[in-house]
């Protein structure tokens, strides 16, 4: 939902419970300050010290005198990022290296320390320098990874600070992408030799092969892998769990599912079409018009072509936009009964639509009795199932009854306490209902307000914990489910969501509104960036693609009302990676500005009264431009609004390669254009728009690399159904300077979609479709190994490109690895190819500093 108030997020995750953290640092080689050594970071407020990254609050001591000073701090278990101190203020304060930090983009780099729920005693570190650091990484694709998650032991924990050796529950893994690569990184105090083995869980370690183990040295017989770390940064090359094999990330080798196959439409019912006659969309009527959205019949083509529905709240709710729900089991009844409902669901599923539903977590209305009863007393058995002080805590507390209760929308809508086990079953049961009832899935409103640490109201690890016991929950009734989460913020924050069996994927706003802009300026700069930032930030293809919702301005506004620009973005998400979503009347142009309601009009079917919606008297007033702007003017017209997004849709569905084939960039030196390919197998769509006011004439078009087959291909521009000639794919895949000759100009803000089907695909395809190249670090920082997985036949030559296809250097090496030295590239993603004998791969890289 929209937010109505604002707070200040600060930094840090916590959870919940205090665990001894100790701090050490290695003074020998500094002048100590005669105020002593301090550490400043966003651990300090939860530890008591008053603010965070104060620099003088907390104070570090040597009673030894072995000039490593240290202190030790309770805090919950969480992330954490620090810096010592020489002195009391920041001109003492470190700046340690890269290396062993996290840059914040400005200058600075912190350390940071992941700490779970047992005491961690920290390696000394020199001041402004670095320990010995060994990061672990295993492969779990094809494992399953029991809820407690993935963990590594061996005989460098004591080394590392750890209570004990061959600890399992003590050093968790994490997948930050979902490429199903877990890794942690251990600082140690000097390099060794290393015993580990990964643990699935918290008890379930693997078995290491002979072929790759050694004896653990524990006396039990035990094999452990072992690793010589030698260097300040080691990066252990990623095996896959109980094997000798590597396996690290694969530019193909991605997950799909029913909801990649899909495109959704995101109906609130009140608005969608009135069966009755009483001014009210409902099921009836919402039932009557399914053929318009999808009838069902694939040989048809006067349906739009969605094969998904979202439906915006249709619970009993007391307000009309029903995101504040008295009974989680109940329709509203504005909309009709559960008979109803069952029956629009069923006539959906018969026409192969899923249907997935708004839940609300967050808050319930202050009518539902859950509520009214928490209101009633403060000895009220439903009392802990919303949040109460005796005080007035500030910003987003409403009195009742002599109490406070939070809010963070608004008074109407008081937030549910997810730490009260009674309200999580309670609200497991309601979630579970609805799937039995043959819902597909669910939208998830506010998701990342759920549950509130202190001062910290966003993102926190409980409202994590609380998705992963969600996802449990539903997928225990329907093992495909689809969830999808709003998390309205940067691209950064939105990715933990749906890694880690939390969500599926949730919407990008980032990448809508880069969409917009650029459409809007004529560059296509923004989009391009977003695009290349996104794609690189979630597991492939799971994130969900919009212009605008039920909470913006609609997209037709944004556009300042032009239909070019407006089909421009139109075909831009739509052939892009992810799950798109549509809102109701986007597909003709509907308008409305301002207030949520205007936003929420009813749907334009007709140029008649009340826009077709309703025989009565409307609960909104339609558009004023309904009788311009409607289905039935639209569906006789073949050059409006509803056939091109008929055209994309069907497009979309009618190629895998658009639904679920992975992006690489085009370039072209046409400033003006934007440019991408989706390739699935031997086949691949370039998407080619121009963004600026000015035809592209005889555009040029390049792509650096692919994993598409050497040979000739010949190109049909799907939207006109046009020959656009035929090209020739290099060894790489790739192609140069290629015009599309025959189609002429691009005139402004129009878009190609040319499909490339082989004619002849080389003898080299086989090769180059088996070869496995693995990479890792990836993403790395100074240095990354390339490793063939069965033995190179001769000398390999070795491309890297960036992604606008300039080849940056180039290399030979013979033997089944290289190691490149990346600490001078620029961050960013590139593309390396290496070709051995006949055999070709190709992977992405992506470089972090």
């Amino acid at each position: 939902m929209k937010r109505l108030l604002f707070y200040l997020l600060l930094l840090g995750s916590f959870s919940a419970g205090a665990v001894p953290l100790t701090f050490r640092v290695d003074m020998s080689q500094q002048t100590v300050a005669p105020t002593g050594v301090h550490v400043a970071g966003n651990f300090q407020a939860a530890a008591g010290f008053g603010a965070d990254w104060n620099p003088a609050t907390t104070l570090l001591t040597d009673p030894d005198n072995d000039r490593i000073y240290e202190v030790t701090v309770n805090v919950p278990a969480g992330t954490y990022l620090y810096k010592f101190v020489n002195g009391n203020a920041w001109g003492g304060a470190e700046l340690p290296p890269t290396s062993c930090g996290v840059a914040d983009g400005g200058g600075n780099v912190n350390r940071q320390v992941t700490l779970g729920s047992t005491a961690q005693r920290l390696t000394a570190v020199p001041f402004g320098g670095c320990p010995t650091l060994v990061t672990f990484r295993v492969n779990m694709r094809g494992q399953t990874v029991t809820r407690a998650g993935v963990h590594v032991m061996g005989n460098f924990q004591t080394l590392a600070g750890y209570a004990s050796n061959w600890d399992p529950t003590a050093i968790a893994l994490t997948d930050n992408n979902g490429d199903d690569i877990y890794e942690a990184q251990v600082a140690l105090p000097a390099p060794g030799r290393f015993f580990y083995r990964f643990v699935n869980g918290t008890t379930t370690s693997e078995t290491v092969p002979a072929t790759c183990g050694t004896d653990d040295g524990t006396g039990t017989g035990a094999l452990a892998r072992v690793y010589n770390a030698t260097a300040a940064v080691n990066d252990v090359a990623a095996v896959c769990f109980g094997t000798c094999q590597t396996c690290g990330p694969s530019l193909t080798g991605y997950a799909t599912h029913w909801w990649n196959e899909a495109v959704f439409y995101e109906i609130f019912v009140r608005s969608f079409y009135d069966s009755n006659g009483n001014g009210q969309g409902d099921f009836v009527g919402l039932t009557q018009k399914l053929d318009y959205l999808n009838d069902g019949n694939p040989n048809t083509t006067s349906d739009l072509g969605i094969t998904g529905i979202w439906l915006m709240p249709m619970m009993e709710s007391p307000s009309y936009h029903g995101y504040d729900v008295t009974n989680y089991k109940a329709t509203e009844p504005d909309y009709g009964t559960m008979a109803e409902f069952e029956a629009f669901l069923a006539a959906a599923h018969q026409r192969g639509i899923k249907v997935i539903v708004d839940l609300v977590l967050n808050h319930s209305s202050d009518q539902h009795p859950w509520f009214q009863q928490s209101a009633s007393s403060a000895a009220s058995p439903f009392r802990d199932w919303y949040r109460w002080s005796s005080t007035n805590p500030g910003l987003g507390w409403y009195q009742r009854n002599g109490s406070y209760y939070y809010g963070y929308f608004w008074s109407g809508m008081p937030d549910l306490n997810w730490r009260n086990p009674q309200l999580k079953a309670a609200m497991w049961d309601a979630s579970r209902f609805w799937l039995r009832k043959g819902v597909d899935g669910y939208r998830l409103d506010a998701v990342k307000y759920l549950v509130e640490n202190g001062s910290v109201i966003e993102n926190t690890p409980e409202t994590f914990s609380v998705l992963e016991e969600f996802h449990d929950s539903v997928r225990a009734v329907n093992p495909n489910a689809f969830t999808v989460g709003e998390a309205w913020s940067a691209t950064p924050q939105v990715v933990p969501y749906v890694v880690n069996q939390r969500l599926d994927v949730c919407f990008e706003f980032d990448l809508a509104s880069a969409i917009l802009s650029s459409v809007n300026a004529g560059n296509p700069a923004a989009l391009r960036q977003q695009l290349s930032v996104v794609d690189a930030s979630y597991p492939k293809l799971q994130y969900a693609t919009f212009l605008s919702n039920h909470d913006q301005n609609r997209v037709m506004d944004l556009l300042g009302g032009n239909l070019a620009r407006m089909k421009q973005a139109a075909a831009l998400y739509l052939t892009m990676p992810g799950v798109p979503f549509l809102y109701y009347g986007e597909e003709l142009g509907q308008t409305g500005s301002g207030v949520d309601e205007e936003k929420r009009k009813p749907m334009q079917w007709t140029s008649g009264a009340n826009a077709g919606f309703t025989t009565g008297t409307p609960w909104r007033s339609p558009s004023a431009n309904y009788p311009q702007v409607n289905v039935a003017t639209q569906q006789a017209d073949p050059a409006s609004l509803l056939n091109h997004y008929k055209r994309l849709i069907g497009l979309r569905n009618a190629h895998p390669t658009l639904r679920t084939g992975y992006l690489l960039p085009l370039t072209s030196p046409t400033t003006s254009l934007l440019g991408y390919a989706r390739v699935k197998d031997q086949e691949a769509v370039l998407v080619v728009s121009n963004l600026g006011s000015a035809a592209a004439t005889s555009p040029a078009l390049s792509m650096a690399l692919s994993t598409l087959p050497a040979g000739n291909y010949q190109v049909t521009e799907l939207l006109s159904g046009q020959s656009a000639g035929s090209l020739t794919l290099d060894a790489q895949g790739g192609l140069s300077s290629w015009t599309p000759a025959s189609l002429g100009a691009l005139p402004a803000n129009q878009t190609w979609l040319l499909r490339l089907v082989p004619t002849n695909p080389t003898a080299t395809t086989a090769a180059q479709a088996n070869a496995a190249l693995q990479l890792y670090p990836n993403p790395a920082s100074s240095q990354v190994q390339l490793r063939f997985t069965a033995p190179a036949a001769g000398p390999a030559q070795l491309r890297v490109y960036d992604p606008q296809g300039r080849l940056l250097r180039s290399a030979a090496f013979t033997g089944p690895s290289h190691t490149l030295d990346t600490s001078t590239w620029a961050a960013g993603v590139y593309f390396l190819r290496v070709q051995a004998g006949t055999r070709t791969a190709v992977q992405r890289l992506v470089v972090t500093h």
